[in-house]
């Protein structure tokens, strides 16, 4: 459904006129555009239409007998509003005092004391006087409602908003409310722990101190501590956060509400990972490698060993950045690699690259949809992504979309999805077949071609093709398509990319207004670091280089082959990161130099490093990234650098200019500037008109700089077919949220790291004789792995999927695309 158009309409607020969009809830419009604060517990517009349970925003309406409930009543032309007549006052000092019947007064030891809604609505609005004498309800407390969250039933108020989250926004139906009157209470439907991706946001909406964060339990009052702006980096969606910051240390993540790119949530990785920046594992100092062991050295000597081994190395370097790299690490990095050391080698795609006419096509605004778009188009198709895994924040996105703005969802993916009781029509193809399931889809949608030879090809069913055609093709004229990175990675992503401007092409998406593509880029700032020039066959703003050089499987080829001698890694580490483990496992044994930046020291990094830099956490960096909108956001230090820690900025300049090739910047924001005037579709950008909301770069007038590429259709060649199982099973592979090692190293986290486990359909492990939760084997060319069974009722027959991104029995550690899998 298309974003409503609103008309403006006049009423009355408390004497004076008011002007605000039609229909919008009274509480909003008094605030927003009549600076008048009704008080609401219940009401909180981002998890649904309003349900009227505290009545605390009772006003009063003239022409309407009784006092209605603000939160629940939009705003009309002419309407006539009294929020402090004396029937209003007593109307809400009464429901105060009926709330704090039951409450605990306990304010000095609550967490919320200091930044409680209730507090402040008590000051505010109560009475200042208490006229109960009874004794108080009581129960057990404090309970663990999950390893994250305690909860203290004493202080509910009952205001819904947490099983509303459950049941509306995250829709994991794991709170529920049980027992009735007084003796109701929040609990888990089943008693178990309230364990969901989303479940920390509970902790934010709760307007009492009964949901409180454990491992922030008791650290700090709000007199304490400070609030820093900045993005969190763990994964594409960047989502604006607020660091809780105390004597140089992270205690609290909160959210800082950005319509355009999180709607004010964030998944349990980001709120709780914070923890990773303190723990003793972290690398807080420079290491070098002596007699087999990296040890601790001052910066002037791991400065001067690093800069000496590239030197050694001259052209025969290549360079791979990923993880948490800004805009300006990846800009200077890649001026490193090619100008102070002569190499084109340089990437920061997983599975290889793209011809750089489709990097352009796949970017160009024409093309771009927004984050927003996915909650109002008519139509949305998910495509090869598993969004509550890559990008977490935009899974809530959909839901609402689907739940509140009646958006028709598709779901095509090789893997069964979290989203698929919500879509309308769901494709399942074969693990790595997404380009035939895309020449089947463009037949579909054109009615030229053999739909059911190219599907048979994928390994999908024609019919439900045709029906996913059909049902984009009739949703509307707002389509938005968001597709996975991995989609056009390995030997044919160009092929797929075409094949993905084909059906873009057949939809008439580019240059309509919400609509468009929308990539989930393997990395955080994976799209930034494109843009910026850490491609293989493409410089800063997506340019030609002065020489094309080798992608991230050809560099590892290379390495092996002894004609690369030294590898530089920006956050990341190849073993983990790459989808082939064995082939870097072979480069990094045979480079004799490993320089990396990392904040812990992973297989790959303490096997193989010579030097290692300590990296950065996202609360301690200064730069740019890119979401994967095109919004250009900005990072804000939060906090001192711990330990020994230097900006990594700083330590590629300074190995440049060690090189030979110094680039003269002596701030963070002389390099953003720098980076600003070397891409021309950021031309004119400056720290301060990014601000705090970012801008999106394909609606500036600038945009027309990016140089022009086709954008379909094309010729498709035939693609090949999927690999036959015959009695073997098809691999694919996935990312869990998990499998980080920030998680890993947080102790509030550390529950949550992933397992492997071989994902089946029923009908596979009954024909192989196996049970859920059954230790097996999966096998592929004299390569193994370890998983346990976990059946999936919608998995697809003849596929198994095994976890990528984990240090132990990794999917990365087999070929394919068939392997075998037995018991244990």
């Amino acid at each position: 459904m298309p974003r409503p158009i609103r008309e403006m309409v006049t009423f009355t607020l408390d004497g004076r006129e008011v002007t605000a969009p039609e229909s919008t809830m009274l509480v909003d419009a008094a605030l927003e555009y009549g600076d008048v604060e009704i008080p609401v517990f219940c009401y909180e517009p981002k998890i649904g239409p309003p349900v009227g349970a505290c009545r605390m925003c009772l006003v009063e309406i003239e022409g309407v007998p009784k006092l209605q409930a603000g939160c629940s009543v939009p705003v009309k032309d002419g309407m006539i509003v009294h929020t402090n007549t004396p029937r209003v006052k007593e109307a809400q000092e009464g429901v105060v005092e009926f709330l704090l019947i039951n409450h605990p007064l306990d304010c000095p030891v609550c967490d919320k004391g200091g930044e409680c809604p209730l507090q402040d609505k008590s000051f505010g609005w109560g009475s200042g006087i208490s006229r109960t004498v009874e004794p108080k309800r009581h129960f057990e407390k404090p309970l663990a409602l999950s390893p994250l969250i305690a909860i203290d039933r004493e202080r509910c108020i009952m205001c819904y908003r947490c099983v509303r989250f459950s049941q509306e926004v995250s829709e994991d139906h794991q709170l529920v409310l049980q027992e009735r009157g007084a003796d109701t209470f929040v609990t888990t439907f089943d008693g178990h722990p309230y364990v969901a991706p989303f479940s920390g946001n509970i902790i934010e909406l709760c307007p009492v101190g009964a949901l409180t964060s454990r491992p922030y339990r008791f650290r700090a009052r709000p007199w304490d501590i400070e609030q820093a702006g900045s993005i969190c980096m763990l994964c594409p969606a960047q989502c604006n956060v607020s660091f809780t910051v105390r004597d140089e240390r992270v205690l609290r993540v909160l959210q800082r509400d950005h319509e355009g790119v999180d709607n004010g949530w964030l998944c349990d990785k980001g709120r709780f990972a914070y923890q990773a920046i303190h723990v003793d594992e972290r690398v807080t100092e420079p290491l070098i490698r002596d007699g087999g062991t990296l040890r601790a050295v001052p910066w002037e000597l791991a400065l001067e060993t690093a800069a000496a081994a590239l030197r050694r190395a001259g052209g025969r370097v290549a360079a791979l950045a990923g993880g948490e790299t800004t805009n300006e690490e990846g800009f200077l990095l890649q001026s490193l690699v090619r100008d102070a050391l002569g190499s084109p080698d340089v990437d920061s795609r997983r599975g290889g690259t793209l011809p750089l006419e489709l990097h352009r096509a796949l970017v160009a605004p024409a093309l771009q949809a927004s984050v927003p778009d996915l909650q109002y188009a008519h139509a949305v198709l998910v495509l090869d992504t598993e969004p509550v895994d890559d990008i977490p924040i935009l899974d809530l996105r959909i839901r609402r979309g689907v739940r509140h703005q009646g958006v028709r969802l598709f779901v095509a993916t090789s893997r069964p999805s979290s989203l698929d009781d919500r879509a309308r029509g769901i494709v399942r193809y074969a693990p790595g077949a997404g380009e035939a399931f895309l020449a089947a889809l463009d037949a579909a949608l054109t009615g030229e071609g053999d739909v059911d030879a190219l599907a048979g090809a994928a390994g999908a069913d024609a019919d439900a093709v045709r029906r996913l055609a059909d049902g984009l093709r009739d949703a509307g004229e707002e389509v938005v398509v968001l597709w996975g990175e991995r989609l056009t990675a390995g030997p044919r992503g160009a092929d797929a990319a075409r094949a993905l401007l084909n059906v873009a092409a057949r939809l008439g998406l580019a240059g309509r207004d919400g609509a468009g593509l929308l990539e989930v880029p393997s990395a955080a700032n994976g799209r930034g670091l494109r843009e910026v020039g850490v491609l293989p066959n493409a410089g800063p703003g997506l340019c030609e280089p002065s020489a094309e050089g080798r992608d991230a499987d050809g560099i590892a080829a290379a390495a092996a082959a002894g004609e690369i001698a030294a590898l530089y890694l920006l956050h990341t580490d190849p073993l983990l990161d790459q989808p082939s483990r064995r082939a870097w496992g072979a480069a990094l044994e045979k480079a004799s130099t490993v320089i990396a930046h990392a904040a812990f020291l992973t297989e790959g990094i303490a096997e193989h490093a010579t030097v290692v830099f300590p990296a950065e956490s996202h609360a301690e960096k200064e730069g740019t990234v890119v979401h994967p909108d095109g919004r250009v956001q900005r990072l804000r230090r939060a906090i001192g650098r711990q330990g020994d820690v230097r900006g990594e900025w700083q330590v590629l300049a300074e190995l440049a200019a060690r090189l030979g090739a110094d680039p003269r910047v002596l701030t963070a924001s002389m390099v953003s500037q720098r980076l600003f005037d070397a891409v021309p579709f950021y031309a004119g950008l400056t720290l301060d008109e990014i601000g705090g909301r970012g801008v999106r770069w394909p609606e500036r007038e600038q945009a027309g700089a990016l140089p022009t590429a086709a954008l379909g259709p094309f010729a498709l060649e035939a693609p090949p077919a999927a690999a036959t199982a015959n009695g073997r099973l098809r691999l694919g592979a996935f990312r869990s949220i998990w499998a980080a090692p920030e998680v890993a190293a947080s102790p509030a986290l550390s529950f949550l790291r992933p397992l492997q486990r071989a994902e089946l359909s029923p009908a596979d492990a009954e024909r192989l004789g196996l049970r859920h939760g059954e230790r097996v084997v999966v096998a592929s060319n004299g390569h193994s792995v370890s998983a346990l069974v976990h059946l999936r009722q919608a998995a697809p027959e003849g596929s198994v999927f095994l976890e990528s991104g984990i240090a132990e029995h990794s999917a990365a550690n087999l070929d394919g695309p068939l392997v075998e899998v037995r018991r244990a």
